[in-house]
């Protein structure tokens, strides 16, 4: 954690409930509006799929890598679905090392730190030695109590009621 008021942030939102990355979205969309240079880097999400967010966030300039080939659940290929995952991480190591932007956005990191795909140790020492400017957020369900421990804030979305519980898929707009 942080004392410095210059010092970018790191912040952690996990949980069970929605929100996680459509939050992440909106600190995107603050960071931008204020002339930040903004990067975000999937690890779960297809890039076969047409999300809202990715759509609106190269309109802004946003830019956006994705390292996912979709659900784990429902990979062909898990081999190379744990391959994508470490591709996009030695990419967002790289970035966040860089120090070219004020905000790195890695939406779904939990995962693969969590399926021991990326060593958690690797991800604490790239964010704690980032550029002191950048500000990190990670999403994802189960962040690794070391993750927990060296960010700023942290926030955990507790699923109370959703609708996908009842049968309703994702809805465009609203989902993705």
């Amino acid at each position: 954690m942080t004392s410095d008021p210059k010092r970018g942030l790191v912040i952690v939102n996990t949980g069970d409930g929605k929100g996680k990355s459509s939050s992440a979205f909106g600190v995107m969309l603050r960071a931008v509006a204020r002339g930040w240079k903004v990067i975000v880097i999937q690890f779960i999400k297809s890039d076969k799929w047409k999300t809202g967010e990715r759509k609106m966030a190269e309109q802004l300039g946003v830019d956006w890598i994705t390292g996912g080939d979709g659900f784990t659940w429902e990979s062909d290929d898990m081999d190379a679905t744990v391959e994508a995952a470490k591709e996009a991480w030695d990419q967002a190591r790289s970035i966040i090392a860089g120090g070219e932007y004020d905000l790195v956005i890695l939406d779904e990191a939990t995962y693969p730190v969590s399926f021991e795909w990326i060593p958690v140790e690797e991800v604490v020492d790239t964010i704690t030695s980032r550029p002191s400017r950048t500000n990190v957020i990670i999403t994802g369900r189960d962040a690794d109590d070391a993750l927990i421990e060296i960010a700023d804030t942290v926030t955990e979305m507790k699923k109370v009621k959703h609708v996908f519980d009842a049968g309703v898929p994702a809805r465009k707009g609203l989902d993705f």
